[in-house]
C-alpha cells in the first residue's frame, strides 16, 4: 500500500466515471493506474508522479494543494485559483488542457513550417504568413497544399465549402470525445485506451504505448510541450499585432539586430 501514499488518499469521487465506468476505483484513486505506474517505474516513479515529483516552485517552501496528488501527467502542484479542488472539474479541465495543447502544437507547425520553407526558398506559398492565410482565402486566392502547384485539396474551394468539410471531418472525433470512445464500437472501431489516449492503429500507429514506462514519460513530455505551444501562441498573436510579420521573420529580425528589434523597442515605437 506504500505506493498509494505517493499519490495521497482522498475521498471517493466520480472523477474516473467520466470516461465510462468506475472499475478499479477505490477512494477516488485509480488503483490499476497506480499499480502499473509502480510496477513499470519502480524506484524511479517519483521522477514525474507522486509526492516526489517536481513542483512549480522547485525547492522553495509552499503549501501545495493536497488534492493534487501527482496522478496525472504534468501535475506540478500549481492551482493558485483552486480550480481543481472539485475532482470532476479537475478531470474536465485536464481533458480540455490536453485537447488545446495538441491543437496548439499542430497549429505551431502550421504557422512555422510554411514560413520557414518560403523564406529559405524550399517552397513558394501564395501566402506563407499564418495570420494572412484566412484573409488571402477570403480574397479568393487559390492555396496550394504544401506549396506544390496544382495540389489544392480544399484550397481551391470557397470558404463555405471548406467550413463544411471541416465540420464533417470533426464530427467523428468530437462525438467520440463527448460520448467516450466506446461510442465508436457500433461502427466497428475498437480502441484500447481512454478518452485522452485512445491508442490503437488510428491514434498510435507507431505503437509508442507498448512500453508502459516510456509511455508515461511521453505523456509528461506531451503536456509540457503542449503548454509551451499554448504560451507560444500568445507570442504569435502579439507579434502579428505589433509587427505585421510572421514569427520566423520576427526571430530573424531580432537575431540580426537584437538591440533595436525587440519587444520594448516595438512598444516604444507603436
Amino acid at each position: 500500500m506504500k505506493f498509494l501514499q505517493l499519490f495521497g488518499w482522498k475521498q471517493a469521487s466520480n472523477i474516473d466515471c467520466l470516461n465510462g465506468g468506475c472499475k478499479g476505483i477505490v477512494g477516488g484513486v485509480n488503483i490499476w493506474r497506480l499499480i502499473s505506474l509502480q510496477v513499470y517505474f519502480g524506484e524511479n516513479m517519483h521522477s514525474w508522479y507522486g509526492e516526489e515529483r517536481p513542483r512549480w516552485l522547485g525547492p522553495l517552501p509552499y503549501d501545495y494543494p493536497k488534492y493534487l496528488t501527482g496522478e496525472l501527467p504534468g501535475d506540478y502542484g500549481f492551482d493558485i485559483a483552486g480550480l481543481s479542488e472539485d475532482p470532476v472539474a479537475f478531470q474536465k479541465y485536464f481533458n480540455f488542457e490536453i485537447l488545446h495543447a495538441r491543437w496548439a502544437m499542430l497549429a505551431s507547425l502550421g504557422a512555422l513550417v510554411p514560413e520557414i520553407l518560403d523564406i529559405f526558398g524550399a517552397f513558394h506559398f501564395t501566402e506563407p504568413i499564418w495570420w494572412r492565410v484566412g484573409y488571402s482565402k477570403l480574397k479568393g486566392d487559390t492555396l496550394d497544399y504544401l506549396g506544390i502547384p496544382g495540389l489544392h485539396l480544399a484550397g481551391s474551394q470557397g470558404v463555405i465549402v471548406i467550413a463544411i468539410c471541416q465540420a464533417i471531418l470533426m464530427v467523428g472525433p468530437e462525438y467520440a470525445r463527448y460520448c467516450g470512445i466506446e461510442a465508436l464500437e457500433p461502427l466497428g472501431i475498437y480502441l484500447p485506451g481512454d478518452i485522452n489516449y485512445p491508442g490503437g492503429v488510428l491514434f498510435d500507429p507507431l505503437n509508442l504505448s507498448k512500453d508502459a514506462a516510456a509511455f508515461e514519460e511521453l505523456k509528461v513530455k506531451e503536456i509540457k510541450n503542449g503548454r509551451l505551444a499554448m504560451v507560444a501562441w500568445l507570442g504569435f498573436y502579439s507579434q502579428a499585432a505589433l509587427t505585421g510579420k510572421g514569427p520566423v521573420q520576427n526571430l530573424l529580425d531580432h537575431i540580426s539586430d537584437p538591440f533595436h528589434n525587440n519587444f520594448l523597442s516595438l512598444l516604444n515605437s507603436s
